[in-house]
């Protein structure tokens, strides 16, 4: 079994990364507007008095992969304030990411039995860990672990974190578009049990390569398509963890970006689609282009 320090690490990663993976099944299935290779946006326009910036995280990479651009130090420079999917730098945000990574119940009384026996033979292949180590944690938990398994490294790196450290030497305020609890509430309503198993099947050190990949490169049309699998994400999903989040966050972003700068961090899958925040932001008549060098 993993050791305790490799689990604690796991666990508070859980609820970044899986957002990660489940978001880019869900924009896989949407419509996909062109948009250049660049994981950074300035947002000006519509009475802005100042430009703020949008940047696509990944969340979870190995330091020999980790990047920040010039161009992203210098937005992150030129912002009064720091904005989350989720603020982790808030104890009680924190406490209740590990709260949520305990199952309500047993994996083996909330699986059928075949669904448990399937679950074990993925993570003794996978994980090398069998279902019952693990049977006191949600399918999401069980999701990082073998996630953190499929990148091949121990030396992970949250660019969630990095921010965080760089804004409070900067001395800025840090803020979120939603609560972990929201986040969580979203990612159970939006699947199934077999749709999450299936989810944990098809991760391996490929795909998370080609993910990786696409994510080094900018090229935020391709982090659309990474994952998609139509056996992973239903019209339900894509309206759960696409459409109702990115929606409510483009709600929460005017009154935030009005008077002061703002450097908006969140998965890079939110940024792509029709539906994406990109295009929704554009909708509601703000001018975000690329910010190329």
């Amino acid at each position: 079994m993993k050791s305790q320090s490799t689990l604690e690490k796991s666990i508070k990663l859980t609820i970044l990364l899986i957002a990660f993976i489940f978001n880019t099944t869900a924009n896989a299935q949407t419509n996909s507007p062109k948009l250049e290779n660049s994981l950074l946006w300035e947002v000006s326009g519509n009475e802005l008095s100042k430009p703020s910036y949008l940047y696509g995280t990944i969340h979870m990479i190995c330091s020999g992969d980790y990047f920040l651009t010039d161009k992203t130090k210098k937005a992150f420079d030129a912002s009064n304030k720091l904005v989350l999917e989720i603020n982790f730098s808030d104890p009680k945000e924190m406490a209740d990411a590990k709260e949520l990574t305990m199952g309500k119940e047993p994996l083996s009384k909330k699986l059928t039995e075949e669904q448990f026996a399937k679950l074990d033979a993925i993570l003794k292949k996978t994980a090398k860990v069998s279902a019952k180590q693990v049977d006191a944690f949600t399918l999401a938990t069980v999701m990082s672990l073998v996630t953190m398994k499929s990148y091949g490294c121990t030396d992970i790196k949250q660019y969630e974190v990095d921010f965080m450290d760089m804004a409070k030497k900067k001395n800025i305020e840090i803020g979120e578009l939603e609560t972990v609890k929201s986040q969580a509430l979203a990612l159970e309503n939006a699947y199934t049990n077999d749709e999450m198993i299936l989810m944990i099947e098809k991760l391996n050190p490929d795909e998370i390569a080609k993910a990786v990949k696409a994510y080094k490169e900018e090229n935020v049309m391709e982090l659309n398509t990474v994952f998609a699998d139509e056996k992973c994400a239903s019209k339900k999903t894509n309206s759960t963890i696409l459409e109702a989040r990115n929606a409510n966050w483009v709600k929460k972003m005017p009154a935030l970006m009005k008077s002061e700068s703002v450097f908006f961090a969140v998965g890079s899958a939110h940024l792509g689609g029709e539906l994406g925040v990109i295009n929704l932001l554009r909708k509601a008549g703000y001018i975000v282009k690329p910010v190329m060098n």
